[in-house]
């Protein structure tokens, strides 16, 4: 079965940095996009960030543009969110995922941004 496990989360003050990375198996990881998403407490899942099969193309909300940057290591099965100049607005539950809407995902990484 798919399996996606994310690592990485902690708590970091605001203009911090931190690196999340996935670990995917169950399924042909190489033939799909990957996505990071998140969820704020109280709110819904955003979509953060995707990566197009050889990590070539990839896509951010804007809200992270220039700040967040995607990656993956086919070879390995693993997907990066290097996450730099962090705010507050970033805290939230990370998640890596197999479909943009984030049905297919992990169990989740915390990330907190606060003095």
């Amino acid at each position: 079965q798919v399996q996606l496990v994310e690592s990485g989360g902690g708590l970091v003050q605001p203009g911090g940095s931190l690196r999340l990375s996935c670990t995917a198996s169950g399924f042909t990881f190489r033939l799909y996009w990957m996505y990071w998403v998140r969820q704020s407490p109280g709110k819904g899942l955003e979509w953060v960030a995707g990566v197009g099969t050889s990590g070539i193309l990839t896509r951010y909300a804007d809200s992270v543009r220039g700040r967040f940057t995607i990656s993956r290591d086919n070879a390995g099965n693993t997907i990066h969110l290097q996450m730099t100049n962090l705010e507050s607005d970033d805290t939230a539950v990370y998640y890596c995922a197999r479909d943009q809407d984030g049905s297919v995902r992990g169990q989740g990484t915390q990330v907190t941004v606060s003095l």
